[in-house]
């Protein structure tokens, strides 16, 4: 097992979505940022069901950065309740994980 982590947010508008990407890159809180979409989310908020076109976010990065991420995340965000889930990488080539891990700032930093 990794310490790497994928942590997934959605945004609402493709501007958004790069704009989050494009922080978490350059604040080194994040190796990279996969933006999928248009994606269709049907969730229920309020005790309504929604449907929404949305953009979904791929952040790779390393565990001790995620409350970074998650902070980061929640200040860029127009969403009043971004999500903001984090998926343990059980495995992956480790020339990816040590670029993953080299590209992402460490707490000592």
């Amino acid at each position: 097992m990794t310490d790497a982590r994928v942590v997934l947010t959605t945004a609402g508008n493709r501007e958004e979505a790069e704009k989050i990407a494009n922080a978490l890159v350059e604040a080194e809180l994040a190796a990279c940022v996969n933006i999928v979409g248009p994606i269709r989310s049907i969730y229920r908020w309020q005790g309504k069901v929604e449907n929404a076109e949305e953009f979904l976010l791929l952040a790779k990065t390393w565990g001790a950065a995620y409350d970074d991420v998650e902070s980061m995340i929640r200040e860029l965000h127009s969403y009043e309740l971004p999500e903001c889930i984090a998926l343990r990488v059980e495995k992956g080539s480790e020339p990816y994980l040590e670029w993953l891990e080299d590209s992402v700032k460490s707490e000592e930093e």
